[in-house]
């Protein structure tokens, strides 16, 4: 089952990329789980860097792509073995009765399953240089005219309109 599916706007990962990129080896850099909704977030590095990437990412030496994908309605979550930044694979799946999915993720560093809405907002978009200890504390360049005003970099995470919107 394709990931596309189930993205309400697929579009933004479309225009960088042609396509909806897998979401195999993608790296989890932060979980964010809120009582309202209930909802999980997820912050993750894209497995690839799109090609032809945007001419100001490429001016500004860029190399990684990050978004948030945020899932709605969760429940029966199961979370162990956090260790970030956690590599490995994100799986989504029609699970039961109604517009439900099984969303697992199974890696070096992280074992996520829960069951939500069978749909996702894909939000922040941006590209970084990835440092040399991996850590994507440098300056960000936002796709969101939006995000590109308020952010050079990422938030902290006290910020709930970047974390929890």
């Amino acid at each position: 089952m394709t990931v596309e599916k189930f993205l309400v706007n697929p579009e933004v990962l479309r225009s960088l990329y042609g396509r909806i990129p897998p979401l195999t080896e993608i790296r989890v850099r932060s979980i964010n789980l809120n009582w309202r909704g209930p909802t999980v977030t997820l912050r993750v590095d894209l497995p690839s860097y799109p090609e032809p990437a945007p001419q100001e990412w490429t001016d500004a030496g860029l190399d990684t792509v990050q978004c948030q994908f945020q899932f709605l309605a969760a429940e029966g979550i199961s979370l162990a073995d956090w260790n970030p930044p956690a590599l490995g694979g994100l799986e989504m799946a029609p699970y039961g009765t109604g517009r439900r999915m099984r969303v697992t993720f199974k890696g070096e560093g992280l074992s996520l399953e829960f069951d939500c809405s069978e749909s996702v907002h894909v939000g922040h978009v941006s590209a970084f240089r990835i440092s040399e200890n991996g850590l994507d504390d440098g300056r960000h360049l936002f796709v969101s005219k939006i995000d590109a005003r308020r952010h050079g970099s990422l938030p902290g995470t006290q910020d709930r309109t970047f974390y929890e919107r």
